[in-house]
């Protein structure tokens, strides 16, 4: 597998493709297309890379991304270790100016053209908006003919005039990929989502792409915007961010579980990467409302 700039409609960019997913994983490279593509993902839990963006994402998780914007959703190895677990999954593909062909009312071109742009850095719907559009979704790839358009119009709607999400990737993140390296770029971050939980070598990841380590971590830097060090650390905080919210995990359960071999290491990458102690986040969470 390799991430690269992918077909993902067959009858051209013009067309919007619905696709529902109901497996076992979550498999797919780490690439990019000329479409938007909303995903949401109904049940499953794991890891997202959009842009320079880590995270967690898990169950009713919902986001926009715009034409061009590299990413990746992989499963938790708890998650496939699980005899039971299926994901499920709506994905949505649409080309950046769909409605132009539908109006020339200027104000609903206006709102769909920067629910756009905001998508080109992926934008994650939380609240209300995801209720509501999860709901539709739920029942989209039930829906024939024209019933489907209307629905499709009916999210796009909700999103341009919601209020309700965050930006993923940095304001500065530029598409920095070609077919050349996306390859190499591509097997390192499989590696270190499924790894990051033990201690990682240098060189063994520089290996994965054929290169000396000095090589590697100019390579790497060029591409992701992260140093190897920040970019396993933000996936390994982010992992205990998720841990963190059962109660039923102590700090020195979350920190060893994280990929982190003492205390003082993790709380001090932690505040780097959250602005907050392990303690304070936990009790964040504790008081923050739904």
């Amino acid at each position: 597998m390799k991430p690269e700039l992918i077909e993902v409609n067959p009858l051209g960019i013009k067309a919007v493709k619905v696709k529902r997913l109901e497996t076992n994983s979550l498999i797919a490279s780490f690439h990019f297309h000329e479409s938007c593509e909303l995903v949401w993902v109904e049940k499953s839990y794991g890891k997202r890379i959009v842009g320079d963006h880590i995270g967690n994402f898990e169950d009713n998780d919902l986001v926009l991304m715009g034409p061009d914007l590299p990413h990746i959703w992989q499963n938790d190895n708890n998650f496939l270790s699980e005899e039971h677990n299926k994901v499920k999954s709506t994905v949505i593909y649409f080309p950046p100016d769909f409605l132009s062909g539908l109006t020339d009312d200027q104000n609903a071109l206006n709102l769909v053209q920067d629910l756009i742009k905001k998508a080109g850095r992926g934008i994650r719907f939380y609240g209300k908006t995801n209720s509501k559009v999860t709901r539709l979704l739920a029942k989209l790839h039930q829906k024939k003919a024209i019933d489907k358009v209307i629905s499709f119009l009916q999210i796009i709607d909700i999103l341009s005039l919601s209020h309700e999400y965050e930006y993923l990737a940095s304001v500065t993140f530029k598409n920095p990929y070609d077919e050349k390296d996306t390859n190499r770029i591509n097997r390192v971050y499989q590696f270190l989502m499924q790894n990051f939980q033990r201690d990682i070598n240098l060189k063994e990841v520089a290996d994965l792409c054929n290169m000396t380590t000095n090589s590697f971590c100019r390579f790497f830097k060029d591409r992701s915007q992260k140093s190897l060090t920040q970019f396993v650390n933000e996936i390994r905080i982010g992992h205990a961010c998720k841990l963190l919210q059962n109660a039923e995990h102590s700090i020195a359960d979350v920190c060893y579980s994280s990929g982190y071999n003492n205390l003082t290491n993790f709380n001090k990458f932690f505040k780097q990467i959250t602005g907050m102690k392990p303690s304070e986040y936990r009790g964040h969470l504790s008081n923050r409302t739904i």
